[in-house]
């Protein structure tokens, strides 16, 4: 029927499309604000569980020194959120977000030298550099741009723009963001998704995501930190990412405002209830760390923390659609800081989309995007 004269056509808007994300980590708010930003109507439900992998994190974000002979795919996946991370700062508004913006390699002998060497030629090279972004170094320029580091070292390389953020200061930006954003965060663990009201939902609960959706399949992976203050005392925290070979172990310092955090271990826990940090893996990272930087002895240790990291078969992520309602992000091991923008925009395409079948994805992508 045509409308009467003078009486404008009544629009009637659509609903916004709701979300519901379960788990309140560093993937689920990446997500959440991806989502947000296209316009859904999101409610995070945090049991405050899901982050103490990324709570207890350095939030470096290495793709080549993530990286491992075998690991192509990884590398790519790496490669493609280390591009996204500048945009992902910018809608944070807060550039202080970055703790650095540079790596540096360093061998403590030849043998881990040729470790570093072996790792630049199998692993760094099939990422697309130039020269100047990864490049060797010697002893003299490792000393020159890090004083405080050993005079024993031996040689290592620097990579320009791969640094590390502030994983406290992101979840605090994060939920500043999604808050101002309108998202509703609800306290509670969820026991069964039937509960939840919301058209679609997101279940990025970490190793939580096993008791919602049972047929993925994950394993624990614990990582121990430690956080270490300077003192008026103390020589001054290295201006950008450490990470050194040390005799066969590996151990990085990552810069903070106020000091430096310490890691990692990794290894299978005996018991996935018991999150607290062990006595041998404390005491080899202070003792290699403090062998990489002597001056450490006049910081203080004000925290060690070790953390579950829920990790894949294949060192994968899991990000996929599980039915019509269900879409899940889970499984990033030691890369969840690294991978969560990438894992944002994969969750967010499913989420829109809806060309992705239940069931028809494997361990992580239907193939890998660089770009």
């Amino acid at each position: 029927m045509p409308a009467k004269e003078g009486c404008h056509p009544v629009s009637i808007a659509r609903p916004r499309p709701t979300l519901a994300v379960v788990g309140g980590g560093v993937i689920g708010l990446t997500s959440a604000l991806a989502a947000v930003d296209a316009g859904h109507r999101v409610t995070v439900h945090d049991a405050g569980t899901a982050d103490r992998a990324a709570w207890v994190a350095a939030g470096m974000l290495g793709s080549l020194g993530e990286g491992h002979p075998g690991e192509d795919d990884l590398l790519a996946l790496s490669a493609a959120s280390v591009r996204r991370w500048p945009d992902l700062v910018a809608r944070l508004g807060d550039p202080t977000v970055m703790a650095a913006t540079e790596s540096l390699f360093v061998a403590a002998s030849s043998a881990d030298a040729e470790y570093l060497a072996n790792l630049a030629e199998f692993v760094w090279s099939r990422a697309p550099r130039s020269q100047d972004d990864l490049r060797r170094v010697d002893l003299a320029e490792i000393r020159r741009r890090e004083p405080g580091l050993s005079s024993r070292l031996h040689s290592g390389y620097l990579v320009v723009g791969e640094g590390a953020v502030d994983n406290r200061r992101l979840l605090t930006r994060l939920r500043d963001a999604l808050v101002g954003a309108g998202v509703h965060f609800v306290d509670e663990r969820v026991g069964d998704l039937d509960d939840v009201d919301a058209d679609q939902i997101l279940v990025a609960a970490g190793l939580g995501t096993r008791s919602l959706v049972p047929d993925v399949a994950l394993h624990a992976a614990k990582g121990e930190i430690l956080r270490l203050r300077r003192t008026r005392w103390s020589v001054a925290q290295p201006a950008r990412v450490i990470r050194a070979r040390m005799h066969g172990r590996q151990v990085y310092l990552v810069p903070r405002d106020d000091g430096i955090v310490v890691g990692a271990t990794q290894y299978e826990p005996l018991d996935e209830s018991d999150a607290a940090p062990e006595v041998g893996g404390v005491s080899d990272l202070l003792a290699d760390a403090v062998d990489l930087m002597p001056g450490l002895r006049t910081y203080r240790l004000v925290e060690a923390a070790a953390g579950l990291r829920p990790g894949t078969a294949d060192g994968l992520p899991i990000i996929r659609r599980v039915d019509d309602r269900v879409v899940v992000a889970t499984g990033h091991g030691r890369n969840g800081i690294l991978l969560a923008p990438y894992t944002a925009d994969k969750v967010l395409e499913l989420l829109t989309d809806g060309w992705v079948a239940a069931g028809e994805l494997s361990s992580t992508t239907e193939g890998v995007e660089p770009s």
